[in-house]
């Protein structure tokens, strides 16, 4: 099997703490492509207008391997790599800090505020917790392990060298991580708790809400009663799986939908601007593993707090 070569080391910086974009010029077997302009403008001109293109080829945003800017007229090659950074859309800061619980040369452990995503997607861009903290910290090549629900708040286990990502990967792929959850939500002396829930979950790709189907079950949740104030209870949620909105899903279907929760029971409208001042009242509490490196067991608790308790 042949091994793929890594490709060259971008030549700009990251900008924001977000990579430039990496372009390989494809095969042009009937020649529709004389220059580089031409294949640009017929991969980008919809999207961002062939005005901006030429702008952006004018201005030297366009580099090849060595940094130097590309010109607009330069033959086209198919294979040749280039780079450059997106025009980026203003986004709302989120207005929360975010908190470093550990930093270690191999691990950064970070305690995330509601509202910010885990990593850059679709809107959410640099109002991410991997583009802040690559920028705060100085590490550009940081990269989370797992994900946390871009509403959800608490601890994300970050990895500093890409050589090291794959080991604390497998930690949450083969489900060797103890996570531990605090959620506000109703309290209902008809539920019997403690309670595992077990169920088959989907997610579909455009669709903001997860849902529960019939067949073999691919989640597995557990849910306790910590403690109850008047018509709320205070919830601990262990997931043995990390299937997404698993928890908020779980907590749904038990009738006790996690409090502030703008898809489960029902999906509301987005608000813009977004109301900073109702956060999803689900927390990442804990994460406990054994170090695949050092062999040391580890175990890192969030300094955060749920507002609706207390």
């Amino acid at each position: 099997m042949r091994r793929r070569t890594r490709p060259p080391a971008a030549p700009l910086p990251q900008r924001a703490g977000i990579d430039p974009v990496r372009v390989r010029l494809p095969a042009d077997p009937g020649g529709a492509w004389a220059t580089v302009r031409d294949h640009l403008l017929a991969r980008y001109a919809a999207a961002v207008g062939p005005e901006r293109v030429d702008a952006m080829l004018a201005e030297g945003r366009f580099v090849g391997a060595d940094g130097t800017a590309v010109r607009a007229e330069e033959p086209y090659r198919e294979g040749r790599l280039l780079w450059f950074h997106r025009d980026l859309a203003p986004e709302e800061r989120v207005p929360f800090a975010v908190e470093v619980v550990h930093r270690d040369e191999r691990i950064v452990v970070a305690d995330k505020p509601h509202f910010l995503a885990t990593t850059p997607r679709g809107r959410h861009v640099t109002e991410t917790l991997v583009a802040r903290l690559r920028h705060d910290l100085g590490l550009p090549a940081l990269q989370p392990a797992h994900r946390l629900d871009r509403l959800t708040a608490g601890l994300v286990l970050l990895v500093v060298r890409p050589e090291d990502r794959g080991a604390y990967q497998t930690l949450f792929r083969d489900r060797l991580v103890r996570k531990e959850y605090e959620a506000v939500a109703p309290y209902d002396p008809a539920l019997a708790v403690p309670v595992t829930v077990r169920s088959r979950i989907v997610k579909e790709r455009g669709v903001p809400a997860a849902y529960q189907e019939p067949g073999e079950p691919n989640s597995e949740s557990r849910v306790e009663l910590v403690e109850r104030e008047g018509p709320r209870g205070l919830y601990r949620l262990m997931p043995m799986t990390g299937r997404t909105h698993q928890l908020r899903v779980h907590m749904d279907a038990l009738g006790v939908p996690i409090l502030n929760d703008p898809l489960y029971p029902e999906v509301r409208p987005e608000e813009e601007p977004e109301d900073f001042g109702r956060p999803l009242q689900l927390l990442a509490r804990a994460l406990e593993f054994t170090d695949p490196v050092t062999g040391a067991e580890l175990r890192f608790g969030s300094g955060r707090r749920l507002a609706a308790w207390r």
